[in-house]
């Protein structure tokens, strides 16, 4: 049975102490394939050094996440476009628009976003969208972006049912985790109305851990929490959700 992770932090500092042992639980878990998002440029030799690790099993991705779309964003943005023509990695992401932390900044994340979905397009890959408080945001880009080269992932998904079939329409898949545990995460409650075949598998570590490690340091190990809750939402055993998770993930990244 092979598990993946489509989106996990692996390179985070709260792993600094330990990450040897998290990584070697995650894999007797069954769990083989991680793809990893960028942050910002100041964690880029992180994630290649972790890359160099693990090179069987990590899968890197690179942009700029919403939250760190600064006063510096035009020169962070050259960086990512620097590092794409360079190598291959396997995402644009995570991009997209928060706001929970800053509404201040929202005209230049749209900028940001849009010119990470055009080097998407440009590279043919598919991107990772960070979304929070932003639904109607988002979706007006990718109105305005949608065409035949726009797909990937809706990371963390945590909207509605017509949000969900929203977000499929413009050729996402979404991305689902620890929240799915929750008693007030919300989308269980729908859930089994969406196709298997546009959900993937995602842990974000170190957050949103699922129950009953709720309020810990979350661990790609603990997708088996989240894998087994998505097996009773849809009356299925865990490996034919470990199965079908797996391969729409190759779907999105190519592997």
């Amino acid at each position: 049975m092979i598990i993946t992770d489509t989106h996990t932090h692996l390179y985070s500092e709260a792993f600094d102490e330990d990450r040897e042992k998290m990584m070697q639980r995650a894999l007797r878990g069954g769990i083989s394939r991680f793809f990893v998002p960028a942050i910002d440029s100041t964690y880029t030799q992180a994630m290649l050094d972790l890359e160099a690790g693990y090179p069987d099993n990590v899968f890197l991705m690179m942009g700029l996440h919403p939250t760190h779309v600064k006063e510096n964003y035009k020169d962070e943005l050259s960086k990512v476009e620097s590092w794409l023509s360079q190598r291959h990695f396997y995402a644009v992401g995570e991009i997209g628009i928060d706001l929970y932390w800053d509404k201040t900044t929202l005209d230049i994340q749209i900028e940001a976003f849009k010119r990470q979905i055009a080097l998407a397009k440009q590279y043919k890959l598919p991107i990772v969208i960070h979304c929070r408080e932003s639904f109607d945001e988002i979706f007006e880009v990718l109105e305005s972006e949608k065409d035949e080269r726009l797909f990937g992932i809706f990371h963390c998904f945590t909207g509605t049912l017509e949000q969900a079939q929203q977000a499929i329409s413009y050729n996402m898949k979404l991305g689902v985790g620890g929240v799915v545990t929750f008693k007030n995460g919300k989308i269980d409650q729908f859930l089994k109305e969406i196709d298997l075949k546009h959900i993937v598998l995602e842990t974000d570590s170190p957050y949103l851990a699922p129950v009953p490690y709720r309020g810990k340091r979350n661990e790609s190990s603990y997708i088996l929490q989240v894998l087994d809750k998505l097996a009773e939402i849809y009356n299925v055993d865990r490996a034919h959700i470990a199965k079908v998770t797996t391969e729409n993930s190759k779907d999105v990244f190519g592997i």
